[in-house]
Order: structure tokens, then C-alpha cells, then sequence
């Protein structure tokens, strides 16, 4: 079959380096242009374009793929089927009819649960057990199409956002050879989502990473891995006769310790060891970053930094 991948961040890695191990033709990338701003790049280049180069496929990256002017390239492709995984933008019934079987996208989630554009940090959030990869047959609907394969795995207690998307995007490219396979046979017998079973999974806010104290230290705990590493969890130390200090927090163990001192205040902060009330126990940070700093263990924190017990962490 003639693919075209169409995905911009890393969670396609492994499922694009996957297509040139089959018996199929990949005559394309389609990726994002890396953000602008006062004309300057704000971040590198896709890697997929990379892989792409290595492997002599032309590579398009234009701000619309459903718009007038790109139309005559998505039907010179003569594309069998558009392979979607982390791409950024919603396929039109139009673009998905331009190939001949459509489109496939690799969602981060267990469909119909978790929905948009970061499953992976929301499943994380909400303190979810288990996960994983779901193959879906595309519609023009944000990730509502009729389910092809899937895969679960398990969450560890330590993994962060970023440790998960590694191995949820190593489970995607094993999907992929038995779902090609299908889809070139006719094989393929694809399971409608329950809607009523449906979850929303947004894109992250800077905002989404400021800790509210009210919260149990648990569900602080889920929240700092699951900013991480983009928009970090942080917090506001507020300091008499000063203004308050952002800090971004490290990993947090949770201790189940009752504690009268309202969320937010500092219970302890001696040598190594600093903890902060919440709505439900208490967490212990293990490092902190200073605004325009580098992040400091606890230890070297408080050689530098007059924080003591009875002072309060919250927001700005």
C-alpha cells in the first residue's frame, strides 16, 4: 500500500520507523512547521522529519492540510491509506476521502476514554491504573472513529507523562503491522465507540500545572507527573515583606500523616526534609526550582533559602 504518515511530535517515532519495516511504500510525511515567534524557531524541527530525510521521503508541512492550496498535493499522493498519529490537526471528511482507505489514527488511550489532544497527562491526573493504544478508523469527529486495535498496559506509581509516552508509543508500532495487514486484506472489523462512555483529554494549560494545596497529597503526587515535563507543577512560596517566589516542584512522596495545619503550610523544613500540608495528608518534596534558577535537592534548598515551618505554599 502507498502510506502517507502525518504526525509532528515524538509519540509517532516509533510507529513511522515501524511503516519502512513493512511491505508497503511510504511516499510521505506531513508535519507541522515549527512554531514562530518575532521570526525566530520556539522549538526543533519535527523528528520525524528526520527519519523521513534518512529514508529519501519528501516532507510537507503546510499550516492548513484540509485547506484549498494543499488539496493537489494530497491527491498526487495517491495515497492508499493517511496514517495519523500525533499530527495537531483534525482531518476533514474530504482529506480522509482523498485516500483510498481513509484514514487511521494512533490515539494514547483506551477509546472512548480520554479524547484529545493529551490522554497520556490526563489519564495520570485522575490517577488512572491502567491505560493504553487505540487504532481507530478516522472520522471528522476528534477521535470518535470505530475502534481497529487496542492495547493496555499498566501505570507505574512513578511514571511521569514523559516516561509513559515512550512506552505507550513502542506499544503503537507493534499494533501497527497486524492492523496493515488487515486493512490491505479487508479483514478488518472495526468496533464503534459507546459515546456515552466518553471522556474529554484537552491540551494543557501553562495553569495546569499550579498546585492547589486543598487537594489530597495523592492526587498533588498524580498532578506533578502529570505536567511533566511540560508545563511543570509549581507553586507560589509566600514570604513576609517580599514578593511571593515561584517555584517548580520535583517528585513528592505522600504521607498519610493527620495534620491540623491548613493546605499549603509548611510542616517541616530541616536538612532533607521538607513537607507541605494538604487537603488530605501530607507530601514531601524532594527539590525545588527557584524563578531563574536551577533545581536544587531540598537539602541545598534550604542552605540558600530562609524557608521554614509555619510558612505557606499557594497560589501567586
Amino acid at each position: 500500500m502507498r502510506l502517507v504518515m502525518m504526525g509532528t511530535g515524538p509519540f509517532g517515532e516509533p510507529t513511522f520507523r515501524k511503516l519502512y519495516e513493512l511491505p508497503h511504500q511510504v511516499v510521505g510525511l506531513v508535519t507541522s512547521r515549527p512554531r514562530l515567534r518575532r521570526g525566530r524557531r520556539t522549538e526543533a524541527p519535527s523528528q520525524l522529519r528526520q527519519i523521513a530525510l534518512e529514508h529519501g521521503t519528501p516532507v510537507y508541512e503546510p499550516e492548513d492540510v484540509n485547506g484549498r492550496e494543499f488539496r493537489p498535493q494530497l491527491l498526487e499522493f495517491r495515497a492508499d491509506l493517511w496514517v495519523v498519529c500525533d499530527y495537531g490537526q483534525i482531518l476533514s471528511a474530504d482529506t480522509l476521502a482523498a485516500a483510498r482507505l481513509g484514514g487511521i489514527n494512533v490515539h494514547a488511550s483506551l477509546l472512548p476514554k480520554y479524547r484529545g489532544a493529551a490522554p497520556i497527562q490526563w489519564a495520570i491526573y485522575h490517577g488512572e491504573s491502567t491505560t493504553g493504544v487505540s487504532i481507530i478508523h478516522m472520522t471528522p469527529q476528534l477521535d470518535a472513529g470505530p475502534i481497529i486495535a487496542q492495547a493496555g498496559t499498566s501505570i507505574a506509581p512513578e511514571e511521569t507523562a514523559e516516561d509513559l509516552e515512550r512506552r505507550l508509543a513502542y506499544i503503537a508500532s507493534t499494533l501497527m503491522p497486524n492492523v496493515l495487514n488487515a486493512l490491505e486484506k479487508g479483514a478488518v472489523k472495526p468496533i464503534p465507540q459507546d459515546p456515552a462512555k466518553a471522556s474529554k483529554a484537552p491540551r494543557l494549560k501553562k495553569t495546569d500545572g499550579l498546585i492547589d494545596w486543598s487537594r489530597p497529597a495523592q492526587a498533588i503526587r498524580n498532578q506533578i507527573r502529570a505536567v511533566q515535563p511540560w508545563p511543570t507543577a509549581y507553586t507560589f512560596w509566600h514570604r513576609a515583606q517580599s514578593p511571593p517566589l515561584r517555584l517548580i516542584l520535583g517528585p513528592v512522596e505522600v504521607e498519610e500523616t493527620v495534620t491540623l495545619e491548613s493546605p499549603g503550610t509548611v510542616v517541616e523544613a530541616v536538612g532533607d526534609r521538607l513537607r507541605v500540608a494538604t487537603g488530605q495528608g501530607l507530601v514531601r518534596l524532594s527539590s525545588l526550582q527557584p524563578a531563574g534558577k536551577r533545581m536544587l535537592s531540598v537539602e541545598e534548598f534550604l542552605r540558600g533559602y530562609p524557608l521554614k515551618a509555619g510558612h505557606r505554599f499557594g497560589p501567586p
